[in-house]
């Protein structure tokens, strides 16, 4: 696909760009969380699975009083009202701004703008097969699971938005993406939780399942 071939360009130079533009920005994060919290780093770097399962490690900003939080599958989103939280945490989750660091994963060419969840490597021990074809994309620092409701759906939905974006790819979708997730800085992820009815779902993990089958035979 054309498209897929140039997204790589496409993410390199809007990441330059945007790091130029919002780096005054980072800089003022960096400072109010060194206030805030003088005893740890403004920047925390976590083991993620990339593309084709293979691990990087991904930067934020941190949010909470220690960068050493044990997240576990299923509960991985942390609310509002944690004690762990710092004072700032709250609002630079709720406007994205803590993601501002996977600029620099983009430019590495580790991640994209916009793809499946950059996951935690543990996801991979549990995960069904089908589940595993998100990974022939590069994560995103938003995408289809992000934008439908993210932390609020459960695993295996979040995983059929993942999977289907690896099927609906384009220009198109990127940009409709995209706009939403500005949408969801000023509304919250909550107002935008969509479920697929199981016809969807399970037309999917079919699809899926029977590709992954395929390709053991023909391997065999």
């Amino acid at each position: 696909m054309i498209y897929r071939a140039i997204k790589r360009i496409l993410d390199f130079v809007f990441a330059f760009v945007a790091l130029v533009v919002l780096s005054p920005l980072m800089l003022l994060t960096m400072l109010i969380i060194r206030i805030e919290s003088p005893g740890e780093g403004t920047i925390i770097k976590q083991e993620r699975l990339g593309q084709d399962l293979t691990h990087f490690r991904i930067y934020k900003f941190r949010t909470m009083v220690s960068s050493n939080v044990d997240f576990k599958i299923g509960t991985a989103m942390v609310p509002d009202n944690d004690q762990r939280l710092l004072r700032c945490g709250k609002l630079l989750r709720k406007l994205k701004i803590d993601e501002l660091p996977q600029l620099i994963n983009i430019l590495r060419g580790e991640m994209s703008f916009i793809g499946p969840r950059p996951l935690l490597p543990i996801y991979a021990t549990v995960y069904e097969r089908w589940e595993l074809d998100k990974f022939h994309l590069k994560p995103g620092l938003s995408g289809l699971s992000q934008v439908n409701g993210n932390s609020y759906l459960p695993t295996y939905i979040r995983s059929y938005y993942d999977v289907l974006y690896t099927e609906k790819i384009s220009v198109f979708l990127d940009i409709g993406i995209l706009f939403k997730t500005f949408l969801i800085i000023l509304k919250g992820e909550q107002a935008f939780v969509k479920h697929p009815d199981e016809a969807q779902l399970n037309a999917l993990i079919n699809r899926h399942t029977h590709q992954t089958s395929d390709e053991v035979d023909h391997v065999h």
